[in-house]
């Protein structure tokens, strides 16, 4: 359906102008005469009225005509020629090859290493109470930065202290070291639950000079949230220097800055995630990229979301109500809340639910990362501007897209989504 309708306007300046929808529709669209008709302005649900739609926008003083459209009942969804889409990625590739890792760098921070001969049990006490998920591992006998501690570390821990015949006990984690732990559970070479985990078997790192592109496609390929930056100004490699932790939220954020004042030239920005090929949908809502998201109930075990997590190779899992409305989100980093007065010491992973995982782990996001910050939404007609600067931000590693009012999950976009996209 479409509807052309006049915008007045003042006599100097320009003007917010309100634009109000009441007919419904999934995809519904803005544009005008204001913008010569060049871009489709998504519109957005009022919150409590489904079918009601607006978007406030800047226009110049005069009558204009405007035309209001919904993709799902014309086929009008917005999309984009071949050619704009490889203009668009080869203006970021551009821009990724010409910057450094040492431009994210920020002005001043921290990096948590631990060293290799730690307890376990104190490593992830220290994750805890640092509010992180991995830190880098350095071995003083070899002077060395030799690998990572990650959230996947202590799942797979957690994981082998509940299976019967387990040789791994909880007073053996006060005197087992993150060493033993890596060789002897050697996980890196061997199968997960029939899946190969795609580990390297020596530190996948970044130098400062090693350009962005370099440093997301390597992230990517490894399947890991962050690499660190280290430097050794000695041609031997010795006496390296940790300076950062490069993630992708950090690329995107450079991306975002650089072309925030020129995103038109840049044609793919402009388009709604939902006609765009990135993320993982439900399948009845959409066409998934790769697997369809998986979902779980409060009331699933902590075992049950321990293995998907695993299995699936995914950071995280929506949790959902029984109209699969969001009620809120596990994520491999979750794990570390456990840690919390050794409360993984006196609880079984197949009796705690998942709910009850969650309510324990309150008071470390309140702590580490608000709460707000972990169960971040988006529409589907929300412009891939748009997802990616709220991807930008730290902390945000993924959006739930929800449908508006019900919260009904559609679908989830993460950043290896995104870059996946943009890099093609």
């Amino acid at each position: 359906m479409e509807s052309v309708r006049e915008a007045g306007g003042g006599v100097t300046g320009t003007v917010l102008m309100r634009f109000v929808w009441t007919h419904g529709g999934r995809n519904v669209f803005l544009s005008g005469s204001f913008n010569r008709w060049g871009e489709l302005i998504p519109m957005s649900p009022v919150e409590g009225c489904p079918n009601v739609f607006q978007a406030i926008y800047d226009i110049t003083p005069g009558n204009h005509q405007v035309s209001v459209s919904d993709g799902t009942l014309t086929g009008g969804v917005p999309s984009i020629s071949e050619a704009d889409l490889q203009v668009s990625r080869h203006r970021i590739s551009v821009f990724l090859t010409t910057h450094t890792a040492y431009e994210l760098l920020p002005q001043s921070g921290k990096v948590v290493a631990l060293d290799v001969d730690l307890p376990v049990k104190q490593a992830f006490h220290i994750l805890f109470e640092q509010g992180i998920s991995m830190a880098p591992l350095w071995d003083f006998s070899r002077g060395q930065f030799v690998g990572v501690l990650s959230a996947l570390d202590f799942i797979l821990i957690l994981r082998e202290l509940g299976n019967n015949g387990s040789n791994l006990t909880e007073e053996e984690l006060d005197t087992h070291s993150i060493s033993a732990w890596k060789e002897g559970k050697a996980y890196l070479e061997r199968q997960i639950d029939g899946h190969v985990w795609p580990l390297p078997r020596h530190l996948i790192h970044a130098g400062p000079y090693d350009n962005l592109k370099e440093v997301a496609l390597r992230i990517l390929q490894y399947k890991v949230a962050t690499v660190p930056v280290i430097h050794s100004s000695s041609e031997d490699s010795s006496f390296p220097q940790l300076l950062h932790l490069a993630s992708l939220s950090g690329i995107l954020k450079c991306i975002c800055r650089y072309f925030r004042h020129c995103s038109s030239t840049l044609p793919i920005l402009q388009l709604p995630i939902g006609a765009i090929p990135v993320g993982s949908w439900v399948p009845s809502i959409g066409e998934p990229s790769g697997c369809p998201l998986v979902m779980l109930r409060p009331s699933a075990s902590l075992s049950s979301a321990l293995n998907l997590l695993i299995q699936a190779q995914v950071s995280s899992i929506p949790i959902v109500d029984e109209n699969d409305s969001l009620v809120d989100i596990y994520c491999r980093s979750d794990i570390t809340a456990l840690a919390k007065d050794k409360i993984y010491t006196h609880i079984n992973l197949n009796e705690m639910t998942i709910n009850q995982a969650l309510q324990l782990g309150q008071d470390a996001y309140s702590s580490h990362e608000l709460r707000s910050q972990r169960c971040q939404m988006c529409l589907r007609s929300d412009t891939l501007h748009k997802v990616m600067e709220r991807l930008a931000n730290p902390g945000v590693r993924r959006l739930v897209i929800v449908e508006a009012g019900s919260k009904r999950v559609e679908g989830i976009v993460t950043l290896s989504d995104i870059f996946k996209f943009l890099l093609g």
